[in-house]
């Protein structure tokens, strides 16, 4: 090589053998990422060390930039303007991959925040929504609840009120003979008329309850729905 008749010619070639060697790094790092990107996996500490590569290989050529500028020769000055150029634009080359490499990734970290995000709120929200379905449940089992007790308690009272009813017809039986009874023995009249009398009040309190208790029902039954 020609350098050794140039002034500086032996540092340039040492700067750039430095700048080839660190784009070789740069490069192989550049490869690593794409695979761990393939596996979904990250590597922070490389993709630092890559960005500090192309950094110091932009500082390397920019010092050969000053020093093929300065060799007198036309033709060795411009065989070195163009290994620069080809180192910085390897460079340039590598500094867009990694780039592109962090907006993937950036991206990637960016989506898996949002779906974690939109998990958890769809948690939470399910977690308020169970919530209400329980509460609903136990009002409805409360209601059911409500309703089979007056069922219960209406059936308990036709039945108490039937059982009033029969004993009533005897008891009107049994009065009925009793007036037959008495009216063959010449009892007097207004003994007769306050027998009548406790029977009819006796009637008006029977239907009287009877139609207190429906009404009481009817309107519990409507307020418990």
């Amino acid at each position: 090589m020609a350098s050794g008749s140039v002034g500086g010619g032996g540092s340039l070639s040492e700067v750039y053998s430095s700048a080839k060697r660190i784009l070789l790094k740069a490069r192989d790092g550049i490869e690593r990422l794409e695979r761990f990107e393939s596996s979904s996996m990250d590597s922070p500490d490389l993709a630092s060390s890559v960005k500090r590569d192309i950094t110091e290989v932009r500082s390397l050529c920019s010092n050969m930039d000053a020093l093929w500028r300065s060799i007198h020769v036309k033709s060795q000055r411009d065989l070195w303007r163009r290994k620069t150029e080809q180192v910085g634009e390897e460079a340039e080359y590598l500094n867009q991959s990694l780039e592109k490499y962090m907006s993937r990734n950036q991206r990637k970290m960016l989506e898996a925040k949002e779906r974690a995000d939109l998990l958890g709120r769809a948690s939470g929200e399910g977690a308020h929504i169970m919530q209400i379905f329980d509460e609903e449940a136990q009002a409805m089992n409360s209601v059911k609840n409500s309703k089979r007790m007056l069922e219960e308690s209406f059936s308990s009272g036709v039945a108490i009120l039937s059982k009033y009813a029969e004993q009533r017809d005897r008891l009107k039986r049994a009065q009925r003979k009793a007036l037959d009874v008495l009216n063959t023995v010449g009892l007097s009249n207004s003994v007769l008329r306050l027998i009548e009398r406790r029977n009819r009040v006796d009637t008006w309190i029977k239907y009287t309850g009877m139609i207190a208790t429906l009404v009481i029902l009817y309107f519990f039954i409507r307020w418990t729905r």
